[in-house]
């Protein structure tokens, strides 16, 4: 797997954790550097932690599925990325009673924008790609995008976060649709 595509996968997986930080951000709650850091903190671990929790899932079964590697990795992609599209047309997120930026809900926070990184690393366990470069990638690209929309977040606004959550599953998308041609060519 090439360092672009490592890129992109990372870009689209931290739309999320962009998206909650920028509405973090825009909701007043969460203030000041610390509390940017903190988010974006949990944010890019969690990130890098799924992926291998994945992976390492996915190969205890690889040689089970190696005859359809990419019809997997290409149908977690898709159903991931649509997902991401369809939460992008949802609802907006509620607002938080408390700094979101601590404790738990920090905690719940980074969980729910890491879930689909989870499907991810078990993609890439059926690619036989090795783990850790794109994990490391995915949890840097994360936490850097998930800083940039905080601090942003009091101008750009929540509806602009919706954009960027349907652009990363677009992009997911654009992914595994080039591993499923790049196997039947």
């Amino acid at each position: 797997m090439q360092l672009l595509e490592i890129i992109l996968i990372a870009l689209g997986l931290a739309m999320d954790a962009c998206a909650v930080a920028l509405s973090c951000g825009a909701s007043g709650q969460a203030r000041g550097a610390r509390a940017g850091f903190r988010l974006s903190f949990h944010f890019g671990l969690f990130q890098f932690l799924m992926p291998v929790v994945g992976w390492m899932a996915g190969m205890r079964i690889e040689r089970f599925v190696a005859p359809w590697d990419h019809w997997i990795a290409f149908g977690l992609l898709m159903v991931v990325g649509v997902r991401m599209i369809r939460a992008g047309f949802g609802a907006s997120l509620e607002s938080w009673i408390a700094d979101p930026s601590r404790g738990l809900t920090v905690v719940m926070l980074a969980v729910a924008t890491s879930i689909d990184a989870l499907a991810i690393g078990l993609s890439l366990a059926m690619l036989r790609v090795s783990i850790w470069y794109p994990s490391v990638v995915i949890g840097i690209v994360t936490f850097g995008v998930s800083v940039a929309g905080f601090q942003f977040g009091s101008t750009l606004g929540v509806k602009f976060g919706k954009r960027m959550e349907i652009g990363g599953g677009v992009i997911l998308c654009l992914i595994g649709l080039r591993i499923l041609v790049a196997h039947l060519v």
